[in-house]
């Protein structure tokens, strides 16, 4: 059984461990506002039981429970949203409207995933998405409010990882949930420079340009800080911005300079390389054979997006 592991933040924000393939790479949140609550990402249907156990460590009645927030459909930030609606009869389902029939019927996000993890590691990683009952969805728009008992979110329209990504910026913390928009980061990848974070260009609605236009919506809200999916708070966020605006080009420079024989493998080499190189000039001495086992499936998402994009392109 999974080990329920959880930091407390400020402004009423928890942290929890989602234990996505290993500890430290995916995390969701609760928030509180005077006895009302709203799970920002679910984590798989590994994570419901963990949740269920922090909000009755906390006396939360499952009733408090007002909104459970996934920022997209993919299946380690909402991969669990079933379980936890089955558990938690008073919650809504917020999610983006490309986004909220794979919520209602998960079977052929079920399948696409099987296909690519196969069988036995998509049960052994995500167990069994659960269909939501249509009622109980709400479907974003860009700029809707959602009130927490005065505690105001904001639902922000982020494309570009994903075209069915939102992102909840809370007036209260001055903070941002960005998913996975604003990179993810692994704590080993770290110096004094402060974290590492990289843009996964994961499969299969990848479209950098607009990424780009979302990296820029998201600096207008003035963030003190985000709260990362790949993973916590991250403070002064602004500072990161240029960094993941390099490296998407970068990214798009090189898939642009291949041909389609061979590409996603060459894609990955260079990616690989890539990064290697900038957590060097960042001041970290991770040897690259733990870089690279620590962040395998993030590189091979990269490229796998990259070259999908690419293949979209060249048809068009």
């Amino acid at each position: 059984m999974l080990e329920l592991k959880y930091k407390e933040l400020p402004y009423g924000i928890t942290c929890i461990e989602s234990w996505y393939q290993s500890e430290g790479i995916a995390c969701c949140y609760l928030l509180e506002s005077d006895g009302q609550c709203v799970l920002i990402d679910t984590g798989t249907a590994r994570t419901t039981p963990l949740i269920m156990a922090l909000l009755e460590k906390r006396s939360i009645a499952k009733e408090q429970v007002k909104y459970i927030i996934p920022t997209h459909v993919h299946l380690d930030h909402a991969g669990g949203a079933g379980q936890l609606m089955a558990e938690l009869p008073e919650a809504q389902l917020v999610i983006h409207p490309f986004g909220a029939r794979h919520m209602i019927d998960p079977s052929k996000l079920q399948a696409g995933a099987t296909a690519v993890y196969g069988e036995e590691a998509f049960n052994q990683q995500f167990d069994t998405l659960l269909p939501i009952d249509a009622t109980r969805v709400i479907e974003m728009e860009d700029g809707m409010e959602l009130d927490l008992n005065d505690r105001i979110l904001h639902l922000i329209d982020t494309p570009g990882h994903a075209r069915h990504h939102l992102t909840v910026w809370d007036e209260k913390s001055k903070g941002l949930f960005t998913g996975d928009v604003y990179g993810g980061g692994y704590a080993e990848v770290h110096s004094s420079n402060g974290r590492y974070l990289m843009p996964v260009t994961s499969p299969v609605q990848l479209d950098p340009p607009v990424w780009h236009e979302t990296i820029d919506k998201l600096l207008t809200f003035n963030p003190e800080r985000v709260f990362l999916t790949h993973y916590g708070m991250l403070e002064n966020p602004e500072k990161y911005a240029q960094q993941l605006h390099k490296d998407l080009d970068a990214y798009v420079e090189m898939a642009q300079g291949l041909n389609a024989e061979n590409r996603y493998e060459n894609l990955l080499e260079q990616i690989t390389d890539y990064h290697m190189k900038n957590i060097q000039a960042h001041g970290c001495d991770l040897p690259r054979q733990e870089f690279e086992r620590l962040i395998a499936p993030d590189l091979v998402l990269c490229a796998q997006g990259l070259d999908i994009w690419m293949q979209r392109q060249e048809k068009s």
